[in-house]
């Protein structure tokens, strides 16, 4: 550190964590570049939040262990009303005018990442809704910070928030123990009073301040400062004449600010670049229409915004006073910049924020320890299930409680098992996800459903007992959003908090948009980024030395191994820096997939922030950030598994359809999966359904095997137990397949009796796979069976260990465990030689070993539902047709047509919300009016609630229908569709005719209804391309009968071409509709196409046309087409001549 000179501490600062779009550099930056410019502390107040706390908190600690004495001050930029009731009765004045509402809707969405309009907040804001200030407020102790957490959970609920979250002097006076503040920028409370006032004259200016003085001394006493800034703005020096002026009269004390937005002094361009990427998705606003381009010298913009000494804060204030031409008193400014370090050092305590783990107490029964109380649940599971006389059982299960004892997490298994509780109150869960199905407790709790020791699935893959970090339970649910409004609702949202994820700026588009902003060609820019990641990562695996699976090169590695990309930074070296200044930096806030907090008073521990109406966290934990757990707070993951909802619908048809349950409830439901699905009562040696669906390779939405691949794969394999399928479905990975692990285990269970396992240890563990160490837990078990005295735990570190190279920790654990196998080997009768051979097999799966664990649970998941493919074919099929997503669905009916159903087009008197299985046919499937394009629930609803409909007539003047509802775009759609195909009538001379009449001139009377049909009668039938259209983009079921014309077909049969599915090698030609081109570019740059094609077997296949001239190849999409095609069985069909090898037919 350099020797200061001047002791200053900035208070006011900002970082792209909290201040986005606003500020650049992360806190850590700041922090880093303030100690090195000699700085003892710096304060963190983003805009309205505390999103950067975590970062500011993880990182001193870091300084802290690297041995740098700095201190951390935690704080807020708050925006400040001096009434949120008054505020707010004008914000409910403008809601209820209709137009201005409109505006209001689309401005004031609640987002955690609010982006501050700088320039806006600096001046006189007319729009009273609009309206907000700036006040610095900075945690004193532990209460302090307790009490801003609080202020800005308040100022996030809705009453608060309108387009920015606020407090008012209600809110600070409720908040204001342990907390210092100050009247911030030229948007502070003071400079609010300047700008309403300053055309009145000096006067109204100062009367105006001293009532806002009067009220801040009120609330904070003493730890109200006035706050002066430097900058060459000729308000600011105004601004700050007026409070010197007052806060002498009122005896307050002067602070000197930095208000600093980026982490050095040369990021000054990069945060102007930054602001305006953030004006791309919303629009340049109006202050700097004029003003877009880059200033080209900090000296343009009139101030320097980074984390200065306290003699680089004089030199700022002797430099722009002069500028300004303003005289201020030197020993006044200079208290002022060192009362900043008083504050820092003298009324700031040091303490260390409180990260106790925070989870709920609601959990533990009363009379109850959290111990006593999961101890009691597990017995009474192990009872339930008739295991508690099983010593295996029993012993298991003390271990395992034992663990989660002295670990302290029972209260985390405690509300992990409320959690489960509520879910299948509503909605089925899955068996099982990740190493948490090795737990005996989760099991006997109910969290899981899969029994680990009839498996051999290991608790300590799940949890050791020499770890230091929290268990995580993935959870998997049919309907996440639904179980977390439930907990919500029950639990209060304070105590219910979603987990926010923080998006960032990402390479690709990063250069794309500096590029635009410095006008480079778009076309030269786009040539290098549609390949930079295509050559970078080759030579990245390469670096690592991965032979295989999949890898995603970092943004340095592309930088650096991407020629086209160096080329490019080469010839624009000012982009290069911008992008490495601002790759990674906050674009915009969103929401974890499945993460929840759950805790008591969560408000009260952390600053809770809004996106989008939902209350969630200011923090993220993920892959790339984990902020939370070293803060106390235990993520929940509650995960939607689409297969959960169709197995749910399945049963539901059954239940209607044999059941004699006209109308199931979710009761229903779960009887039936208990009864008949659940892993602890279905059959699982079932050698029907393995026969007749994994054998037979007959997959139609079957968990896992939905992919061509994986169900060749499948079937080759023919499987036969529950450990078979995890084998096949670990197996198939990009490590594995690419080391041709599937075609070695196909061979070895082909020839089970030729395998040498070397010895019986090995075989005892690996008898299952074959041979193969296909599951992680292969290696731990064979590592403790085999090792002196090496134990789970350590076998299962084993497997973090074994990809260890160099001389780092890792490494040193990796060898002194191997000295501990190769000793037990030698111990146990085996030779030297042997035991390194196994090393080197340990060694070598490492790196394709999946968790058995996971394996087996998700493997449970596809077992039932072949299971109920297998034994209920239509019910099955109606689900899966129902839950498959949009764009899926083409391809889902495809299979159902493949499997001998028909599909019935819907109609507006027997479709509705989902497929409904023809009761007068069970290979007929009709469907819904919810599967139609562009027709909303409400309008389903009207139809379904008033029918039938005998004519057209009843239907378009209903008396009990809203046609609000019921409005022309449905019309239109129900019409094109040929779902009101039924209540069309001779009256029509087709259906052209009657989509006019009906739809494109909606009319509300009878009288003018026959006007239309005598109008539009001319118009006839759509053609057959406007029927396609018609068919293709509304329905999702292909009109193959129009576009494959009998003429076409005669063709076809006459010359004996067979459809694409039913390829001929010896032939070469084949016939197919293309459905979909997809574009692509090789590695080279060069253009090839991936087209989708179906045939008259409703089977989806792919080919590639290589060697594409742009501008001259075409394919019309929905026509169909003849072609001389190459195949290959690796890469499946292919042609590198458009125009030689495909014709057009009819």
């Amino acid at each position: 550190m350099t020797d200061k000179k001047i002791p200053f501490v900035g208070l006011h600062a900002h970082s792209v964590a909290g201040s986005i779009f606003d500020a650049i550099g992360y806190p850590d930056e700041h922090m880093d570049f303030c100690y090195e410019n000699g700085g003892e502390a710096l304060a963190l107040t983003d805009h309205g939040n505390m999103n950067g706390f975590s970062h500011q908190f993880l990182h001193w600690k870091k300084m802290k262990a690297e041995g740098k004495d700095f201190k951390p001050i935690f704080g807020v930029e708050a925006y400040f009303l001096p009434s949120i009731e008054e505020w707010q009765e004008e914000y409910d004045r403008i809601k209820a005018d209709a137009k201005l509402a409109k505006t209001l809707a689309k401005a004031g969405d609640t987002s955690g990442a609010t982006v501050e309009d700088e320039e806006a907040s600096k001046k006189a804001v007319k729009s009273v809704i609009n309206r907000r200030r700036h006040l610095v407020l900075l945690a004193q102790n532990q209460t302090g910070l307790n009490n801003l957490f609080k202020l800005i959970s308040e100022s996030y609920r809705e009453e608060n928030f309108y387009r920015y979250p606020r407090v008012d002097y209600k809110l600070l006076d409720k908040y204001s123990e342990g907390v210092i503040a100050s009247s911030a920028c030229l948007g502070g409370p003071y400079a609010g009073n300047y700008w309403a006032n300053r055309e009145e004259g000096p006067e109204a200016v100062m009367d105006a301040m001293r009532e806002t003085s009067r009220r801040f001394v009120e609330i904070f006493g003493d730890r109200w400062y006035g706050e002066l800034q430097w900058n060459n703005i000729p308000e600011q020096h105004e601004l700050n004449q007026y409070i010197i002026k007052v806060c002498k009269e009122f005896d307050i004390t002067l602070i000197s600010t930095a208000d600093s937005h980026y982490p050095n002094t040369e990021a000054w361009k990069d945060r102007e670049l930054y602001k305006r990427l953030g004006w791309l998705g919303k629009g340049t606003p109006a202050w700097a229409e004029d003003n877009t381009e880059l200033p080209e010298g900090v000296e343009e913009i009139g101030y320097e915004l980074y984390p200065k000494n306290g003699n680089q804060m004089w030199d700022a204030y002797k430099y722009y006073s002069k500028t300004a031409g303003v005289e201020y008193d030197d020993e006044l400014v200079m208290n002022s910049i060192t009362e900043t370090h008083n504050i820092a050092f003298n009324r700031v305590e040091d303490f260390v924020p409180d990260t106790t783990v925070k989870l709920p107490d609601f959990v533990v029964p009363a009379g109850f320890t959290a111990t006593s109380a999961l101890v009691n649940y597990s017995l009474e599971g192990l009872r339930q299930r008739d295991l508690h006389e099983n010593k295996e059982y029993t012993d298991r299960l003390k271990m395992e409680l034992d663990v989660i004892d002295d670990r302290g997490f029972s209260k985390y298994f405690l509300t992990m098992k409320a959690i489960s509780d509520k879910a299948n109150e509503v909605q089925l869960t899955g068996p099982g996800r990740g190493s948490a199905a090795g737990s005996l407790v989760a099991y006997v709790l109910g969290i899981t459903q899969i029994d680990p020791i009839k498996y051999g699935l290991l608790f300590e893959r799940f949890l050791r007992k020499d770890a230091t970090d929290y268990p995580d339970i993935d959870y998997d649910v049919a309907e996440p959003m639904e179980l977390k409004e439930l907990l919500m609702d029950e639990w209060g949202k304070n105590s219910v908090v979603p987990i926010s994820n923080w998006n960032t700026l990402q390479l690709k588009s990063l250069i794309k948009d500096i590029s635009k902003f410095y006008g480079v060609p778009f076309i030269e820019v786009n040539k290098v980024t549609s390949q930079m990641i295509f050559e970078a990562t080759p030579a990245a695996k390469a670096k690592h030395g991965i032979k295989a699976g999949v890898y995603n090169p970092t943004w340095q590695e592309v930088m650096e191994l991407s020629p086209s990309l160096r080329g490019f930074l080469v010839k624009y070296p000012h982009i290069k820096t911008h992008v490495e200044a601002l790759v990674g930096q906050v674009r915009s806030c969103s929401r974890h997939a499945g993460g929840v907090l759950i805790a008591d008073d969560l408000n009260e521990h952390m600053p809770i922030i809004s996106s989008g109406g939902v209350r969630q966290s200011p923090w993220a934990e993920g892959q790339n950030l984990r902020h939370l757990e070293p803060l106390g707070f235990i993520k929940f993951d509650l995960l939607g598994l689409s297969t959960l909802r169709m197995i749910e619908g399945a049963v539901r048809h059954i239940l209607i359809r044999h059941h004699n349950i006209p109308e199931p409830t979710f009761k229903d439901v779960q009887d039936f999966y208990n009864k008949h699905l659940h892993p602890d009562v279905i059959d699982f040696d079932d050698q029907a359904v393995y026969k007749n669906v994994f054998q037979k390779g007959n997959f139609a939405g079957i968990f896992q095997f939905t992919e061509g691949r994986a169900q060749e794969f499948c079937s080759n394999a023919k499987p036969k137990s529950l450990v078979d399928i995890s084998a096949i479905t670990s197996i198939y990975r990009p490590g594995p397949l690419s080391a041709n692990v599937h075609e070695q285990y196909i061979q070895a269970k082909e020839n089970a009796d030729e395998i040498d396992y070397m010895n019986h240890h090995i075989k005892d563990v690996t008898e299952e796979t074959y041979g193969f160490l296909i599951f992680q837990e292969q290696i731990a078990l064979l590592a403790h069976k085999l090792g002196k005295d090496l134990s789970l735990d350590e076998g299962n570190m084993l497997r973090k260990v074994l990809t260890k190279k160099g001389t780092g920790k890792g490494a040193r654990v990796k060898n002194q465990l191997k000295q501990k196998f190769i000793n037990g080997c030698v111990e146990k009768g085996i030779r030297q030689r042997e035991a390194e051979g196994m090393w080197e097999r340990f060694e070598y799966f490492s790196g394709y070993g999946f968790n058995k664990s996971h394996a087996i649970s998700y493997s449970a998941i596809s077992f039932q539902c072949a299971w109920l493919w297998n034994y209920y074919p239509v019910e099955w099929m109606a689900s899966f047709l129902d839950k498959e997503p949009e764009k899926r669905k083409e391809k889902a009916i495809n299979i159902a047509k493949q499997n001998g159903f028909f599909i019935e087009k819907a109609d507006v008197n027997r479709s509705s919300f989902v497929w409904e299985i023809d009761p007068d046919d069970d290979r007929k499937l009709i469907q819904p009016l919810a599967g139609l394009k562009g027709l909303g629930d409400a309008a389903i609803q009207q139809i379904v609630d008033n029918r039938p409909f005998a004519n057209i007539e009843e239907f378009l003047f209903h008396d009990d229908i809203v046609y609000s509802k019921l409005n022309k775009k449905a019309l239109d759609c129900l019409v094109r569709s040929g779902a009101m195909n039924s209540l069309m009538d001779d009256r029509f001379t087709g259906r052209k005719h009657y989509w006019s009449a009906v739809a494109v001139d909606r009319v509300y009377n009878r009288k003018k209804f026959n006007e239309n049909i005598e109008k539009y009668k001319d118009e006839g039938d759509f053609t057959p391309a406007e029927e396609i259209e018609n068919l293709t983009t509304i329905t999702g079921i292909f009109p193959m009968s129009l576009v494959v014309t009998p003429e076409v077909q005669q063709k076809l049969d006459e010359y004996y071409i067979p459809a694409i599915s039913d390829y001929d090698p010896e032939l070469g030609l084949v016939w197919f509709i293309p459905r979909e081109i997809i574009r692509k570019k090789t590695k080279n740059g060069k253009p090839y196409w991936i087209v989708e094609v179906i045939d008259s077997n409703s089977v989806l296949t792919r080919f590639r046309c290589w060697g594409i001239v742009e501008g001259k190849d075409r394919i019309h999409l929905n026509r169909p087409y003849m072609g001389k095609l190459d195949y290959d069985p690796a890469w499946g069909f292919s042609t590198r001549s458009i125009k030689r090898n495909l014709r057009l037919l009819g």
